[in-house]
């Protein structure tokens, strides 16, 4: 019964990920033939042992949901009303600071600490007329219930950026690397959401873009996908109508970085 739905989210998914491609590739085209066939220009402090810049981002992010095994067992009153339960990518931004400290002409180590904005969204469905809980932040419609989760997050990536060989103004680059993070609301204060969450995780980033090198500066735009490794849900502290349902929430985004430098 879950399949058109799960069909459903993975196509809007491919579409929002075929977006940011899209819009990375054609700024990126645009600019690299500015950058091309302009003056080798020397701006980016790519000499330097130490450099800086700012940035700014959008993100597209969601939930990796795990069912329990509860879920799956027909015998249980409260779950077995619950048909699925389906994260939405949502959209956020970020702003930061950029460090590059230059181990090698081709090879950079990057800290990029930042604030970053996000919004959890996530569909549960359930079946027949079920009466739904509006006292959480719950918004039924249906046999439907939203739950829309804010957060505010401090995180500390810290990256290592291959750039291949320059090619006039501009290069390929590539990072990877981990990052962590801690968000600004204490848990006493998430607890009272439906769907509760830790405030701190660790994840692992990899990144493509390019470094477009104009008179007084340089701009890199770069996609980086990220992928939580530690399990963020309380169960415990949400819902009972579904808490039992879910084994595991880790978080997943795709960021659009715009690094000026």
């Amino acid at each position: 019964m879950q399949t058109p739905d799960l069909r459903h989210q993975l196509n809007l998914h491919r579409r929002k990920i075929a977006a940011s491609l899209f819009l990375l590739l054609f700024t990126s085209s645009s600019l690299f033939a500015q950058a091309r066939f302009n003056a080798i220009s020397t701006a980016g402090q790519d000499e330097k042992a130490i450099s800086y810049g700012f940035f700014l981002a959008t993100h597209t992010n969601s939930w990796r949901l795990k069912y329990s095994e509860e879920f799956l067992n027909s015998q249980n009153a409260v779950l077995g009303q619950v048909q699925s339960i389906m994260p939405v990518y949502t959209p956020g931004f970020s702003l930061g600071f950029l460090t590059t400290f230059r181990l090698h002409d081709q090879l950079n180590i990057l800290f990029t600490p930042k604030v970053a904005f996000y919004e959890f969204k996530t569909d549960i469905n359930f079946f027949g007329n079920v009466q739904l809980d509006n006292t959480i932040d719950g918004a039924p419609q249906g046999n439907s219930r939203t739950i829309v989760t804010e957060s505010t997050m401090v995180e500390f990536p810290l990256l290592l950026k291959y750039k291949a060989q320059r090619f006039n103004n501009s290069r390929m680059f590539f990072t990877a690397g981990g990052s962590a993070m801690f968000r600004t609301k204490d848990q006493d204060e998430a607890d009272i959401e439906g769907l509760v969450t830790t405030g701190r995780d660790f994840t692992v980033d990899m990144g493509i873009g390019f470094d477009l090198y104009f008179k007084f500066f340089k701009f890199s735009p770069e996609v980086r996908f990220s992928h939580g490794l530690n399990n963020m849900y309380r169960p415990e502290a949400s819902d009972s109508e579904f808490a039992g349902a879910i084994e595991s929430l880790k978080r997943k985004s795709i960021t659009l970085y715009l690094n000026f430098q």
